[in-house]
């Protein structure tokens, strides 16, 4: 059982490691991709949002408040909630790292549930998804 998991995560890529107990040094398990959130905002729509006209002769966009790159981030933040679920569920860790950029952990947050939520012991707001394992171990406590 891998005791520990820390992830490190931007709006496109997560890299889950582990490690067996607080002074082990930590592996990488698992790599999830997200390429979509990487794309330009028109690459990712096909067509403006519509417009209506009111009795003043205004128009107005129809649509929503969120980009459609904020719904890839998103989409991409529930998906790595669910893993990190499963990895709970099945008991593949007591405890959790989170290593996040800064607007992706805050709409991390929002996606997991309670459960998991407990066994966060420390978030660090930085990106450093594409980092080298030491730079990322630079920035954890020394004793996980």
């Amino acid at each position: 059982m891998d005791s520990i998991w820390v992830v490190v995560a931007d709006s496109s890529r997560a890299r889950i490691f582990a490690a067996e107990n607080a002074h082990s040094d930590i592996v990488e398990i698992q790599t999830l991709t997200h390429p979509e959130a990487r794309l330009h905002e028109g690459d990712l729509v096909s067509d403006k949002a519509g417009r209506e006209r009111d009795s003043s002769a205004t128009s107005h966009d129809m649509g929503g408040q969120t980009s459609a790159k904020q719904e890839e981030e998103i989409r991409f933040a529930h998906m790595l909630s669910q893993t990190l679920e499963s990895g709970r569920t099945s008991g593949r860790f007591n405890k959790l790292y989170i290593v996040a950029a800064p607007g992706f952990l805050g709409t991390l947050r929002k996606h997991r549930s309670s459960a998991l939520q407990k066994l966060v012991s420390v978030e660090i707001s930085k990106n450093l998804a594409t980092h080298a394992l030491p730079e990322i171990r630079k920035h954890l406590p020394e004793r996980l």
